[in-house]
Protein backbone atom coordinates (compact mmCIF):
# COMPACT_ATOMS: atom_id res chain seq x y z
CA UNK A 1 0.00 0.00 0.00
CA UNK A 2 1.39 3.21 -0.84
CA UNK A 3 1.54 6.55 1.09
CA UNK A 4 0.53 10.15 -0.31
CA UNK A 5 1.38 12.68 1.78
CA UNK A 6 -0.30 16.14 2.03
CA UNK A 7 -3.44 15.50 -0.32
CA UNK A 8 -5.79 15.60 2.71
CA UNK A 9 -9.54 15.24 1.98
CA UNK A 10 -12.08 16.75 4.30
CA UNK A 11 -16.02 17.08 3.84
CA UNK A 12 -18.16 14.88 2.33
CA UNK A 13 -15.96 12.92 0.27
CA UNK A 14 -13.26 12.32 3.66
CA UNK A 15 -14.54 8.87 4.35
CA UNK A 16 -14.08 7.73 0.72
CA UNK A 17 -10.31 8.80 0.63
CA UNK A 18 -8.43 6.07 1.60
CA UNK A 19 -10.69 3.48 -0.06
CA UNK A 20 -9.88 5.62 -3.33
CA UNK A 21 -6.44 5.61 -2.99
CA UNK A 22 -6.16 1.90 -1.84
CA UNK A 23 -8.72 1.36 -5.19
CA UNK A 24 -5.79 3.60 -7.45
CA UNK A 25 -2.94 2.07 -5.97
CA UNK A 26 -4.44 -1.79 -6.86
CA UNK A 27 -4.85 -0.43 -10.36
CA UNK A 28 -1.43 0.22 -10.65
CA UNK A 29 -0.98 3.80 -10.70
CA UNK A 30 2.03 5.67 -9.44
CA UNK A 31 1.90 7.67 -6.00
CA UNK A 32 2.29 10.67 -8.13
CA UNK A 33 -0.70 9.73 -9.82
CA UNK A 34 -2.31 9.11 -6.43
CA UNK A 35 -1.74 12.11 -4.67
CA UNK A 36 -3.20 14.52 -8.38
CA UNK A 37 -6.34 12.58 -8.03
CA UNK A 38 -6.41 12.96 -4.25
CA UNK A 39 -6.44 16.53 -4.77
CA UNK A 40 -8.75 16.51 -6.90
CA UNK A 41 -10.96 14.72 -4.84
CA UNK A 42 -10.51 17.47 -1.75
CA UNK A 43 -11.28 19.77 -4.05
CA UNK A 44 -14.56 18.37 -5.23
CA UNK A 45 -15.35 17.70 -1.40
CA UNK A 46 -14.75 21.30 -0.56
CA UNK A 47 -16.97 22.15 -3.14
CA UNK A 48 -19.82 20.10 -2.57
CA UNK A 49 -19.77 20.93 1.24
CA UNK A 50 -19.90 24.81 -0.06
CA UNK A 51 -22.78 23.90 -2.53
CA UNK A 52 -24.46 22.16 -0.07
CA UNK A 53 -24.40 19.03 -1.24
CA UNK A 54 -23.42 15.48 -0.41
CA UNK A 55 -21.77 12.53 -2.69
CA UNK A 56 -25.25 11.49 -3.53
CA UNK A 57 -25.60 14.51 -5.92
CA UNK A 58 -22.66 13.99 -8.06
CA UNK A 59 -24.52 13.11 -11.27
CA UNK A 60 -23.18 14.44 -14.78
CA UNK A 61 -24.38 17.95 -14.67
CA UNK A 62 -23.34 18.47 -11.08
CA UNK A 63 -20.01 17.17 -12.03
CA UNK A 64 -20.10 19.44 -14.93
CA UNK A 65 -20.69 22.35 -12.69
CA UNK A 66 -17.42 21.35 -10.65
CA UNK A 67 -15.35 20.99 -13.59
CA UNK A 68 -16.38 24.60 -14.68
CA UNK A 69 -16.23 26.06 -11.27
CA UNK A 70 -12.31 24.42 -11.22
CA UNK A 71 -11.44 25.79 -14.34
CA UNK A 72 -13.06 29.50 -13.57
CA UNK A 73 -10.58 29.26 -10.42
CA UNK A 74 -7.76 29.03 -12.59
CA UNK A 75 -6.82 25.67 -11.98
CA UNK A 76 -4.69 24.26 -15.02
CA UNK A 77 -5.32 20.63 -14.42
CA UNK A 78 -7.78 18.21 -14.73
CA UNK A 79 -10.31 20.53 -16.05
CA UNK A 80 -12.10 17.99 -18.58
CA UNK A 81 -15.28 15.96 -17.31
CA UNK A 82 -12.44 13.10 -18.27
CA UNK A 83 -10.62 13.97 -15.42
CA UNK A 84 -13.23 12.84 -12.87
CA UNK A 85 -14.30 9.49 -14.22
CA UNK A 86 -11.88 7.51 -12.04
CA UNK A 87 -13.27 9.12 -8.89
CA UNK A 88 -16.67 8.76 -10.05
CA UNK A 89 -16.56 5.25 -11.13
CA UNK A 90 -15.60 4.62 -7.85
CA UNK A 91 -17.68 5.90 -6.31
CA UNK A 92 -20.56 4.74 -8.30
CA UNK A 93 -19.53 1.27 -7.55
CA UNK A 94 -19.73 1.40 -4.01
CA UNK A 95 -23.15 2.66 -4.72
CA UNK A 96 -23.17 6.13 -3.33
CA UNK A 97 -22.47 8.15 -6.29
CA UNK A 98 -25.95 8.35 -8.84
CA UNK A 99 -25.36 5.97 -12.23
CA UNK A 100 -25.86 8.42 -15.91
CA UNK A 101 -29.45 8.24 -16.84
CA UNK A 102 -29.66 5.66 -19.80
CA UNK A 103 -30.21 7.44 -23.10
CA UNK A 104 -34.08 6.42 -23.77
CA UNK A 105 -34.30 6.13 -28.16
CA UNK A 106 -36.06 8.94 -29.34
CA UNK A 107 -37.94 8.94 -32.42
CA UNK A 108 -39.32 6.02 -35.00
CA UNK A 109 -35.49 4.97 -36.58
CA UNK A 110 -34.03 4.99 -33.45
CA UNK A 111 -36.69 3.15 -31.86
CA UNK A 112 -36.47 0.30 -34.68
CA UNK A 113 -32.20 0.16 -34.79
CA UNK A 114 -32.66 -0.53 -30.75
CA UNK A 115 -35.29 -2.84 -31.58
CA UNK A 116 -33.17 -4.50 -34.07
CA UNK A 117 -30.09 -4.45 -32.18
CA UNK A 118 -31.75 -5.91 -29.05
CA UNK A 119 -33.09 -8.70 -31.54
CA UNK A 120 -29.34 -9.35 -33.03
CA UNK A 121 -27.62 -9.59 -29.68
CA UNK A 122 -30.93 -11.84 -27.42
CA UNK A 123 -31.45 -13.81 -30.61
CA UNK A 124 -28.81 -14.20 -32.71
CA UNK A 125 -25.80 -13.68 -30.26
CA UNK A 126 -23.77 -11.28 -32.01
CA UNK A 127 -21.73 -8.98 -29.69
CA UNK A 128 -23.21 -5.48 -28.54
CA UNK A 129 -20.47 -3.65 -30.53
CA UNK A 130 -21.19 -5.77 -33.61
CA UNK A 131 -24.94 -4.69 -33.50
CA UNK A 132 -24.22 -1.69 -33.02
CA UNK A 133 -21.85 -1.43 -36.17
CA UNK A 134 -24.76 -3.15 -38.13
CA UNK A 135 -27.27 -0.85 -37.36
CA UNK A 136 -24.95 2.30 -38.10
CA UNK A 137 -25.12 0.63 -41.78
CA UNK A 138 -28.38 0.03 -42.46
CA UNK A 139 -28.99 3.45 -40.75
CA UNK A 140 -29.04 5.10 -44.22
CA UNK A 141 -31.55 2.78 -45.23
CA UNK A 142 -34.30 3.25 -42.36
CA UNK A 143 -33.66 7.41 -42.65
CA UNK A 144 -34.58 7.17 -45.99
CA UNK A 145 -38.02 5.00 -45.49
CA UNK A 146 -38.88 7.45 -42.23
CA UNK A 147 -41.95 9.75 -41.79
CA UNK A 148 -42.73 11.94 -39.04
CA UNK A 149 -44.40 8.75 -36.96
CA UNK A 150 -42.85 6.03 -38.16
CA UNK A 151 -41.07 4.00 -40.80
CA UNK A 152 -42.83 3.10 -43.34
CA UNK A 153 -41.84 -0.65 -44.03
CA UNK A 154 -45.65 -1.46 -45.53
CA UNK A 155 -45.46 -0.91 -48.74
CA UNK A 156 -40.97 -1.95 -48.91
CA UNK A 157 -40.20 -3.36 -51.76
CA UNK A 158 -37.34 -5.39 -53.66
CA UNK A 159 -36.92 -2.41 -56.39
CA UNK A 160 -36.05 0.05 -53.12
CA UNK A 161 -33.95 -3.20 -51.76
CA UNK A 162 -32.00 -3.20 -55.03
CA UNK A 163 -31.96 0.79 -55.77
CA UNK A 164 -30.36 1.27 -51.84
CA UNK A 165 -27.79 -1.18 -52.93
CA UNK A 166 -26.73 1.01 -56.14
CA UNK A 167 -26.27 3.89 -54.30
CA UNK A 168 -24.12 2.13 -51.36
CA UNK A 169 -22.15 0.39 -53.82
CA UNK A 170 -21.26 4.16 -55.52
CA UNK A 171 -20.57 5.66 -52.25
CA UNK A 172 -18.73 2.91 -50.55
CA UNK A 173 -15.74 1.21 -49.96
CA UNK A 174 -16.11 -2.78 -51.94
CA UNK A 175 -15.65 -4.02 -48.22
CA UNK A 176 -18.04 -1.18 -46.82
CA UNK A 177 -20.51 -2.31 -49.19
CA UNK A 178 -20.46 -5.68 -48.34
CA UNK A 179 -20.50 -5.25 -45.30
CA UNK A 180 -23.61 -2.98 -45.72
CA UNK A 181 -25.35 -5.66 -47.62
CA UNK A 182 -24.39 -8.44 -44.72
CA UNK A 183 -26.38 -5.89 -42.08
CA UNK A 184 -29.22 -5.15 -44.73
CA UNK A 185 -30.14 -8.71 -45.19
CA UNK A 186 -30.07 -9.30 -41.72
CA UNK A 187 -32.25 -6.37 -41.02
CA UNK A 188 -34.93 -7.35 -43.41
CA UNK A 189 -34.60 -10.99 -41.97
CA UNK A 190 -35.78 -8.68 -38.18
CA UNK A 191 -38.61 -6.90 -40.22
CA UNK A 192 -39.89 -10.09 -41.68
CA UNK A 193 -39.80 -11.49 -38.12
CA UNK A 194 -41.68 -8.93 -36.71
CA UNK A 195 -44.26 -9.23 -39.00
CA UNK A 196 -43.35 -5.58 -40.56
CA UNK A 197 -42.18 -6.50 -44.16
CA UNK A 198 -42.30 -9.63 -46.29
CA UNK A 199 -39.28 -11.89 -47.05
CA UNK A 200 -37.52 -9.54 -48.72
CA UNK A 201 -33.55 -10.53 -48.14
CA UNK A 202 -33.00 -12.18 -50.68
CA UNK A 203 -33.96 -9.49 -52.42
CA UNK A 204 -31.08 -7.97 -51.88
CA UNK A 205 -28.07 -8.18 -54.86
CA UNK A 206 -24.46 -8.86 -53.74
CA UNK A 207 -21.58 -6.60 -54.00
CA UNK A 208 -18.44 -7.06 -56.10
CA UNK A 209 -15.45 -7.10 -54.56
CA UNK A 210 -12.80 -5.99 -57.66
CA UNK A 211 -10.01 -5.61 -55.40
CA UNK A 212 -10.21 -9.40 -53.85
CA UNK A 213 -7.64 -11.73 -53.90
CA UNK A 214 -5.39 -14.05 -52.41
CA UNK A 215 -5.52 -13.83 -48.53
CA UNK A 216 -2.37 -11.76 -47.79
CA UNK A 217 0.10 -13.47 -45.32
CA UNK A 218 3.49 -13.67 -43.97
CA UNK A 219 6.37 -15.97 -45.03
CA UNK A 220 8.21 -17.15 -42.12
CA UNK A 221 10.83 -14.91 -42.16
CA UNK A 222 8.87 -12.05 -41.87
CA UNK A 223 6.58 -13.77 -38.89
CA UNK A 224 10.50 -14.39 -37.11
CA UNK A 225 11.29 -10.69 -37.81
CA UNK A 226 7.75 -9.60 -36.47
CA UNK A 227 8.11 -11.93 -33.17
CA UNK A 228 11.87 -10.95 -33.20
CA UNK A 229 10.67 -6.72 -32.64
CA UNK A 230 9.17 -7.76 -29.40
CA UNK A 231 11.92 -6.86 -26.64
CA UNK A 232 11.00 -9.49 -24.11
CA UNK A 233 12.95 -7.64 -21.53
CA UNK A 234 9.79 -4.93 -21.12
CA UNK A 235 6.40 -5.92 -20.18
CA UNK A 236 5.12 -4.86 -22.95
CA UNK A 237 7.14 -6.90 -25.42
CA UNK A 238 6.62 -10.27 -23.39
CA UNK A 239 2.96 -9.39 -23.82
CA UNK A 240 3.00 -8.52 -27.51
CA UNK A 241 4.98 -11.65 -28.19
CA UNK A 242 2.48 -13.94 -26.68
CA UNK A 243 -0.27 -12.44 -27.97
CA UNK A 244 1.12 -12.64 -31.79
CA UNK A 245 2.36 -15.84 -30.82
CA UNK A 246 -1.00 -17.31 -30.51
CA UNK A 247 -1.94 -15.63 -33.40
CA UNK A 248 0.15 -16.84 -36.12
CA UNK A 249 0.26 -20.50 -34.23
CA UNK A 250 -3.18 -20.86 -33.62
CA UNK A 251 -5.29 -17.54 -35.82
CA UNK A 252 -6.73 -16.28 -33.05
CA UNK A 253 -8.93 -13.03 -33.44
CA UNK A 254 -8.03 -9.84 -31.88
CA UNK A 255 -11.22 -10.04 -30.12
CA UNK A 256 -10.67 -13.49 -28.98
CA UNK A 257 -6.85 -12.66 -27.89
CA UNK A 258 -8.54 -9.96 -25.83
CA UNK A 259 -11.46 -11.85 -24.58
CA UNK A 260 -9.11 -14.14 -23.31
CA UNK A 261 -9.40 -14.97 -19.53
CA UNK A 262 -7.16 -16.68 -16.70
CA UNK A 263 -9.54 -19.67 -16.50
CA UNK A 264 -9.94 -20.77 -19.96
CA UNK A 265 -5.84 -21.79 -20.31
CA UNK A 266 -5.93 -25.49 -19.17
CA UNK A 267 -2.50 -25.95 -18.35
CA UNK A 268 -2.79 -29.92 -16.97
CA UNK A 269 -4.69 -30.88 -20.11
CA UNK A 270 -2.76 -28.69 -22.67
CA UNK A 271 -5.73 -26.62 -24.20
CA UNK A 272 -7.35 -23.86 -24.30
CA UNK A 273 -11.31 -22.49 -24.78
CA UNK A 274 -11.45 -19.78 -27.38
CA UNK A 275 -14.54 -17.66 -26.76
CA UNK A 276 -15.97 -16.81 -30.98
CA UNK A 277 -18.30 -15.57 -32.42
CA UNK A 278 -21.51 -16.31 -31.62
CA UNK A 279 -20.38 -16.31 -29.02
CA UNK A 280 -18.92 -19.97 -29.39
CA UNK A 281 -16.92 -21.54 -27.09
CA UNK A 282 -14.16 -24.13 -28.57
CA UNK A 283 -11.25 -26.17 -26.98
CA UNK A 284 -8.24 -26.23 -29.29
CA UNK A 285 -4.69 -27.59 -28.08
CA UNK A 286 -2.19 -25.22 -26.42
CA UNK A 287 1.31 -25.85 -28.51
CA UNK A 288 4.09 -25.68 -26.55
CA UNK A 289 5.64 -22.72 -27.94
CA UNK A 290 2.49 -20.93 -27.45
CA UNK A 291 1.73 -22.29 -23.74
CA UNK A 292 6.00 -20.96 -22.62
CA UNK A 293 4.98 -17.49 -24.53
CA UNK A 294 1.98 -16.97 -22.42
CA UNK A 295 3.84 -18.73 -19.37
CA UNK A 296 6.43 -16.57 -19.47
CA UNK A 297 4.21 -13.17 -19.62
CA UNK A 298 2.44 -14.72 -16.77
CA UNK A 299 5.48 -15.12 -14.54
CA UNK A 300 7.51 -12.58 -15.14
CA UNK A 301 5.66 -9.78 -16.93
CA UNK A 302 1.78 -9.53 -16.30
CA UNK A 303 1.00 -6.41 -14.31
CA UNK A 304 -1.64 -7.29 -10.64
CA UNK A 305 -5.17 -6.93 -12.37
CA UNK A 306 -8.47 -7.08 -10.89
CA UNK A 307 -9.69 -8.08 -14.54
CA UNK A 308 -9.05 -11.96 -15.18
CA UNK A 309 -8.08 -11.31 -18.79
CA UNK A 310 -4.84 -12.83 -19.82
CA UNK A 311 -3.75 -9.82 -21.35
CA UNK A 312 -3.85 -6.29 -19.79
CA UNK A 313 -3.27 -2.70 -20.17
CA UNK A 314 0.70 -1.86 -19.38
CA UNK A 315 0.05 1.36 -18.14
CA UNK A 316 -2.25 1.83 -15.13
CA UNK A 317 -5.41 1.23 -15.20
CA UNK A 318 -4.38 -2.68 -15.61
CA UNK A 319 -7.49 -3.50 -16.57
CA UNK A 320 -7.93 -6.05 -19.87
CA UNK A 321 -7.06 -4.80 -22.90
CA UNK A 322 -9.52 -4.30 -25.56
CA UNK A 323 -9.16 -5.77 -28.82
CA UNK A 324 -8.08 -2.14 -30.32
CA UNK A 325 -5.53 -2.49 -28.08
CA UNK A 326 -4.05 -5.87 -29.60
CA UNK A 327 -4.93 -4.59 -32.96
CA UNK A 328 -2.69 -1.40 -31.92
CA UNK A 329 0.29 -3.73 -30.68
CA UNK A 330 0.19 -5.49 -33.80
CA UNK A 331 0.77 -2.62 -35.86
CA UNK A 332 3.46 -1.06 -34.16
CA UNK A 333 5.07 -4.63 -34.40
CA UNK A 334 5.02 -4.06 -37.79
CA UNK A 335 6.43 -1.33 -38.40
CA UNK A 336 9.74 -2.06 -36.16
CA UNK A 337 10.25 -4.96 -38.02
CA UNK A 338 10.35 -2.93 -41.11
CA UNK A 339 7.00 -4.51 -42.47
CA UNK A 340 4.63 -1.74 -42.93
CA UNK A 341 1.47 -1.10 -40.76
CA UNK A 342 -0.08 -4.82 -40.59
CA UNK A 343 -3.48 -5.64 -39.54
CA UNK A 344 -4.14 -8.19 -36.95
CA UNK A 345 -6.23 -10.22 -39.30
CA UNK A 346 -3.42 -10.83 -41.30
CA UNK A 347 -1.96 -12.50 -38.52
CA UNK A 348 -4.96 -14.99 -39.15
CA UNK A 349 -4.15 -15.77 -42.58
CA UNK A 350 -0.78 -16.53 -41.92
CA UNK A 351 -1.98 -19.13 -39.24
CA UNK A 352 -3.86 -20.40 -42.63
CA UNK A 353 -1.19 -20.44 -44.81
CA UNK A 354 1.13 -22.35 -42.37
CA UNK A 355 -0.86 -25.24 -41.84
CA UNK A 356 -1.94 -25.70 -45.49
CA UNK A 357 2.00 -25.84 -46.50
CA UNK A 358 2.32 -28.20 -43.56
CA UNK A 359 0.37 -30.28 -45.34
CA UNK A 360 -2.88 -29.96 -43.20
CA UNK A 361 -5.96 -30.76 -45.00
CA UNK A 362 -8.44 -27.38 -45.73
CA UNK A 363 -11.21 -29.49 -43.25
CA UNK A 364 -8.39 -29.21 -40.42
CA UNK A 365 -7.52 -25.90 -41.40
CA UNK A 366 -11.48 -24.85 -40.87
CA UNK A 367 -11.16 -26.61 -37.12
CA UNK A 368 -8.60 -24.55 -36.29
CA UNK A 369 -10.22 -21.02 -37.15
CA UNK A 370 -13.55 -22.24 -36.36
CA UNK A 371 -15.39 -21.47 -39.70
CA UNK A 372 -18.72 -22.47 -39.86
CA UNK A 373 -18.60 -22.96 -43.35
CA UNK A 374 -16.38 -24.84 -45.71
CA UNK A 375 -16.86 -22.10 -47.77
CA UNK A 376 -15.23 -19.49 -46.38
CA UNK A 377 -11.88 -22.25 -45.97
CA UNK A 378 -11.62 -22.63 -49.36
CA UNK A 379 -10.31 -19.15 -49.88
CA UNK A 380 -7.35 -20.39 -48.28
CA UNK A 381 -6.91 -23.27 -51.52
CA UNK A 382 -5.85 -20.30 -53.78
CA UNK A 383 -2.48 -19.97 -51.69
CA UNK A 384 -1.58 -23.29 -52.13
CA UNK A 385 -0.20 -22.31 -55.82
CA UNK A 386 2.10 -25.35 -55.67
CA UNK A 387 -1.20 -27.93 -55.78
CA UNK A 388 -3.07 -25.20 -57.82
CA UNK A 389 -0.19 -25.51 -60.55
CA UNK A 390 -0.41 -29.24 -60.59
CA UNK A 391 -3.89 -29.32 -61.56
CA UNK A 392 -3.90 -26.92 -64.21
CA UNK A 393 -4.09 -28.33 -67.98
CA UNK A 394 -1.31 -26.85 -70.46
CA UNK A 395 -2.47 -24.26 -72.58
CA UNK A 396 -3.40 -25.58 -75.81
CA UNK A 397 -0.63 -24.80 -79.07
CA UNK A 398 -1.54 -24.02 -82.17
CA UNK A 399 -0.56 -26.70 -84.60
CA UNK A 400 0.97 -25.71 -88.08
CA UNK A 401 0.50 -28.23 -90.40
Amino acid sequence: MIVVVGSRVIGPMESYAAGFAAELDRLGYTPLSVAGQLRLAAHLSRWLAGEGLDVDALTPMIAGRFIAARAAAGYTAHRSPKALSRLLGYLRGLGVAPLPTPVVARGPVEMLLERYCCYLVGERGVGTATARGYAELVRPFVVSRATADAVDLAGLSSTDVVGFVLAVSGERSPKTAQRTVSALRSLLRFCHVQGLTGLLDTAVPSVANRRAGLPRFLEPAQVAGLLASCDRTTVAGRRDFAMMTMMVRLGLRAGEIAALRLDDLDWRSGEITVVGKGPRRDRLPLPADVGEAIAGYLRHARPGAIDRQVFVRVKAPHRALTSGGVTQAVIAAGTRAGLGPISAHRLRHTAATAMLRAGAPLAQVGQVLRHRRALTTETYAKVDRDALRALARPWPEARHD
